[in-house]
């Protein structure tokens, strides 16, 4: 079964992958809108812009003449220069027709040359060439689809003899939103990792760092070692649980000394019996102590099942050790293993030294005799 920290873990990464990931989708779907509208409203800029300028290159109507469209004197028809000119100054597709058919375009067909002569979609010439009305929107232009805008030409009698078109397309405007999605995105994970890293921690100090001192408490109790009591920080939830523990251990601290009690005056009929350190405890060979040593024998606080098993550790570990290692490995807290090897050391049983730790921090080690 997994821990309480990695199912915290889990949940918590889960949740935020999840929440950014609908982020995105979310973003994606308003800035798709966004481009569309923002193409749109340069479509309509640049169609006042190119027709500013083309007024101001070539003063005069627009007329037809011997198939080819004139603006003023100047042949309009197949001046790619001027198409050319346009769209390098807006980024758009530019293309200018005689009635319906392209007469000047930048646009260019499958075989990668200039599609003049083609004609525009019936759609347009319906709203355009026939009802006279300016046309902005999505368009099939050549099989591809742009946001355009198409303005009808007129002659100088009113009549409408040709279209001006300026186009962006689509796929441009896809560019645009995968390049910010991937911004996003990479911005979006590295805040979820900064969110999961500082929540993690804010976890890890409120309720897994005083559960885990509470569960080494409720070992300390199994254990026999009722004297010392749980003290954690955390939320209101977990200081409740510590004063429930505590209250635990006091009724536990209660009971004992009152069996104690009752044992006591029961062994005032029994004199000569003789209080000896239980067998099943009694430290290995090499770990000498002075006397016989029952309960009675050990300081307050301390026990005889406690000991031995503390004892057994470090005659598996015949080396030097510190305090938190051997709380490590006898799977109690710190505080009460330190006691007893302050106690072995009093006994002669350990010598201890000073050292310093990797972060300059000094540790005691306790060593056998």
């Amino acid at each position: 079964m997994r821990s309480l920290k990695n199912q915290i873990l889990i949940v918590l990464l889960s949740s935020l992958f999840l929440l950014a990931a609908c982020f995105l989708v979310v973003l994606g779907l308003y800035m798709k809108d966004r481009a569309v509208a923002a193409a749109i409203i340069k479509v309509k800029a640049d169609l006042a812009t190119c027709e500013e300028i083309i007024d101001k290159t070539y003063p005069g109507a627009w007329s037809e003449n011997d198939g080819n469209l004139y603006k003023g004197t100047e042949k309009i028809s197949l001046n790619n220069d001027l198409v050319d000119h346009l769209s390098s100054l807006t980024g758009d597709t530019v293309t200018i027709f005689l009635r319906d058919t392209r007469v000047a375009t930048t646009i260019r067909g499958s075989n990668n040359e200039r599609a003049i002569g083609t004609k525009v979609s019936e759609s347009i010439v319906q709203t355009v060439l026939k009802n006279g009305q300016t046309y902005v929107g999505e368009a099939d232009v050549v099989g591809q689809w742009y946001q355009t805008g198409y303005v009808p030409l007129r002659a100088e009698n009113g009549d409408i003899i040709g279209i001006f078109y300026v186009g962006i397309s689509h796929a441009y405007e896809q560019e645009i939103i995968t390049r910010s999605l991937i911004i996003m995105a990479e911005i979006g994970l590295a805040l979820t990792l900064l969110v999961a890293f500082l929540t993690w921690f804010f976890l890890q100090k409120v309720i897994i760092y005083p559960l885990h001192n509470i569960m080494l408490g409720t070992r300390d109790v199994a254990t026999g070692h009722l004297t010392e009591k749980v003290k954690v920080s955390g939320a209101k939830e977990i200081e409740e649980l510590e004063d429930a523990f505590n209250q635990m251990v006091e009724q536990i601290q209660s009971l004992t000394s009152e069996v104690n009690r009752i044992n006591s005056l029961n062994s005032s009929n029994t004199p000569n019996e003789t209080l000896n350190l239980t067998p099943a405890y009694m430290p290995p060979p090499s770990f000498e102590l002075p006397g016989n040593i029952g309960d009675t024998g050990l300081p307050k606080g301390l026990h005889q099942a406690t000991l031995g098993q503390i004892v057994q550790f470090l005659q598996a570990n015949k080396r030097p050790l510190s305090a938190e290692e051997v709380a490590e490995g006898v799977k109690l807290t710190r505080v009460t293993v330190r006691r007893y090897l302050e106690f072995l050391e009093h006994c002669g049983v350990l010598k201890s030294e000073q050292k310093y730790g990797t972060v300059g921090r000094p540790v005691k080690l306790f060593i056998p005799q």
